[in-house]
């Protein structure tokens, strides 16, 4: 009896001793993923208030390692401010652009799908418009050059707002899509019953409660299209020069200006992270709408 205890309490020891490894190892692995995605924007922060002869050099510690500066912000908001100030409006007026016009599309669109059926087979259209996003943008670049040289979109803001909404439109489409088809149907019959067409129903009773989902496809499809950098590399040269184009245009004949690429990039992606932080409780409701069922 005594050697059975014995071999109970050794094995409850194991089973403690591999818990407890068990739990170093995963805060070990959570630690170095959160240093692996945080550094980077450790890093810019920085390197932003580093002269470019400080950029170069390995340094963390302000004031220890390398005395900070303002210069870089000044620069950008400052004396070179003009160039900034408009890439940043381009930037906004694309991004709200394409923004305004995928979720038009895709609400009407999502709502069609989820409420009517199509001779074409509604799996298969929204597997369409799901493999619009495996599509390499790359390989419309060509064709979109070819076509904007030759009705005059060629660096135009209505021209980038129109090729940014057609890789955005897929997002507003399946998140509204998935809403739609969760939302009950009962009351859109109900309204149907009092009179209502189909429009009114999608208008007054679909629409008014599609807050959220719509929040979440809106923010969404801001983001994509306020950081795209391919279409405005080969589409744009000066008059619609969004802000991606000035972080990747700071390779000078000294090399990298590291000190304004880190700057630039803050104030990149400084926009869609404030944003996400005043809506973020809509965007996890829109996104989680239907994913448990009561």
């Amino acid at each position: 009896m005594a050697t059975t205890l014995t071999h109970v309490k050794t094995a409850e020891v194991r089973q403690t001793r591999l818990g407890d490894w068990r739990k170093i190892f995963l805060w070990v692995a959570v630690i170095f993923v959160l240093f692996i995605a945080v550094y980077p924007f450790f890093w810019s922060v920085i390197t932003s208030f580093k002269q470019q002869k400080d950029a170069l050099i390995p340094s963390l510690i302000p004031w220890v390692q390398f005395e900070p500066t303002l210069f870089n912000w000044q620069q950008e908001f400052g004396v070179g401010g003009a160039e900034t100030f408009k890439a940043l409006k381009n930037s906004s007026l694309i991004a709200i652009g394409a923004t305004i016009v995928a979720t038009t599309l895709g609400t009407t669109v999502g709502y069609g799908l989820a409420r009517f059926r199509y001779g074409v087979g509604n799996r298969n259209l929204v597997s369409w418009f799901l493999s619009q996003r495996f599509l390499p943008p790359i390989v419309t670049v060509i064709p979109f050059k070819i076509f904007y040289g030759r009705v005059g979109l060629i660096d135009s803001i209505p021209g980038m707002i129109l090729v940014n909404a057609t890789f955005v439109l897929p997002f507003a489409v399946l998140i509204m899509r998935d809403f739609f088809a969760e939302f009950p149907k009962e009351l859109e019959e109900a309204a149907l019953v009092d009179g209502a067409n189909h429009r009114q129903v999608f208008l007054r009773v679909a629409l008014p409660v599609a807050g959220p989902s719509l929040v979440a496809a809106t923010l969404i499809c801001f983001a994509f299209a306020w950081n795209e950098f391919l279409f405005a590399s080969q589409l744009t040269t000066l008059n619609a020069k969004p802000y991606t184009l000035l972080v990747s245009g700071l390779d000078s004949v000294r090399g990298i200006m590291f000190n304004f690429v880190s700057t630039r990039m803050l104030i990149t992606v400084t926009v869609p992270i404030v944003l996400s932080l005043f809506v973020q409780r809509y965007i996890v409701r829109g996104l989680t709408f239907g994913a448990v069922k009561g």
